[in-house]
């Protein structure tokens, strides 16, 4: 699984770079042999935890449990207490703390790629606390070889992108995938343009971003077109909008990659190196997935569906949520909407649900956003919706029914208590949060009226 890490590649000084950080892949393995000896020493433990920051920390840490064969659980950094605890209790993790410098044999070969869990991911769903996504050894090494093959990607390449250590995009992909395939890895700290623009002129090759990274650094032409030398520029965890695309295909003359997936799914669609990329689109299915669109009579868009060796294991601890996830005869339910084209090219045109927001590269379950407004003794409803952001793909509006508190104080309350990232970019005060018969909220009227109030 950790290909890199049995010298097959030899070792480089700078093989892993963090923040200004660099380590060699032999740095690496004791460093992660130190954790797992530490795991070892815990005893039987169903998994463990650790806070991801940017950090050499946070990669010893994942490669740690990997060597030990305990599945590790990233804690957002920004976390308020009352998700972190959530997290820690939902899946009987106990926090590790790292000390990078501490060295220790590995305690062996890295298990073989089965069905035993790697990784838990907490994902906001629609309604309700995150849910443990449980990501397999074999599911992740798939989906970073299909993911090799499609980008071309192997030891020759740098990877560059500065996202989260906590999910999908940033860690499976943005580190495993680096282990994976050899290539040295660049992580930038922070996304910025100038810190792009630097890791390009440090030799990068493979830049991962998200649109919003990818919308700044379009404004700044400068930071744009150091990346002319790059050889794939890939775009994903929401759409990247059509003019930014342009914007990047004048200014780096790269027509950059979208791929499509979710935290259960890894990554099962993507657009191809040296392949046609058209924008708004984000390519065909990867080897050995297969999907489908489930439409209505006569409708050319529909639910995508789909089915492959990258998906997860199930919620932890909530088989009734598993199921519910598939359809009778075995597809994954994305709730996603999506339109296949004769060539089997993918556009992604919307979503089942308008609980669902993705901004700035997040996905963000409203209800989350929602329960905890209602925690507030001031506010008497809310209703959390997403509405189109030029910069982040989409923006977290409040609609509140409350007295006696502002906006600002509500932004502040959501923050302290969630990840800073899910706090509301705007909050409006309203009279009633309209519903149906049912008390169920109607929140396409709030956007209905937000449509009214757009430029």
């Amino acid at each position: 699984m950790l290909t890199a890490l049995t010298g097959v590649f030899g070792d480089r000084g700078d093989a892993v770079s963090v923040a200004g950080r660099a380590a060699s892949y032999e740095d690496l393995l004791g460093a992660a042999g130190a954790v797992a000896a530490d795991l070892a020493g815990w005893g039987p433990v169903p998994a463990f935890a650790v806070t991801a920051t940017a950090s050499l920390e946070t990669v010893a840490a994942v490669v740690g449990g990997l060597l030990a064969g305990v599945p590790c659980v990233p804690v957002p950094p920004d976390a308020g207490p009352v998700e972190r605890d959530h997290i820690l209790r939902d899946s009987g993790a106990r926090l590790l703390e790292v000390d990078f410098a501490r060295r220790a044999p590995a305690p062996g070969p890295v298990p073989s790629p089965g069905e035993d869990p790697a990784l838990i991911l907490y994902t906001s769903g629609t309604t309700g606390v995150p849910k443990g996504v449980v990501l397999s050894r074999a599911a992740i090494v798939a989906d970073l070889d299909a993911l090799a093959g499609a980008w071309e990607w192997g030891p020759g390449d740098v990877l560059v992108h500065g996202l989260p250590l906590f999910h999908v995009h940033g860690l499976v992909l943005g580190v495993l995938g680096a282990l994976r395939t050899g290539s040295r890895l660049l992580h930038t700290g922070r996304p910025t343009p100038e810190a792009y623009a630097a890791a390009a002129a440090a030799g990068g090759s493979l830049f991962f971003g998200v649109p919003t990274v990818w919308s700044r650094i379009a404004a700044v032409p400068e930071a744009a077109a150091a990346l002319s030398g790059a050889r794939l520029l890939v775009s994903g965890s929401a759409a990247l909008p059509t003019p930014v695309f342009r914007d990047l295909e004048h200014l780096t003359g790269h027509r950059v990659v979208e791929r499509y997936g979710m935290t259960e799914t890894l990554i099962t669609v993507s657009g191809r190196a040296g392949g046609d990329v058209a924008p708004g689109t984000v390519g065909t299915a990867l080897e050995g997935i297969a999907t489908r669109v489930v439409a209505e009579a006569g409708a050319e868009i529909g639910e995508l569906q789909v089915k492959g060796p990258t998906l997860f294991s199930g919620y932890l601890g909530r088989p009734d949520a598993t199921a519910a996830a598939y359809t009778g005869d075995g597809w994954f339910r994305t709730g996603d909407i999506a339109a296949v084209d004769e060539e089997g090219v993918h556009r992604i045109v919307g979503r089942a649900s308008t609980d669902m927001i993705k901004s700035g590269g997040y996905r963000i379950g409203a209800g989350e956003v929602e329960n905890a407004l209602l925690d507030h003794p001031r506010v008497r409803e809310a209703a959390v919706v997403g509405v189109p952001d030029a910069d982040l793909g989409e923006r977290i509006v409040a609609f509140v029914v409350a007295e006696g508190v502002s906006g600002g104080e509500l932004t502040d309350f959501v923050a302290a208590r969630l990840s800073a990232h899910k706090r509301p970019r705007e909050v409006r005060f309203i009279e009633a949060v309209p519903r149906n018969a049912m008390g169920k909220p109607q929140k396409r009227l709030l956007l209905e009226g937000e449509e009214r109030h757009r430029p």
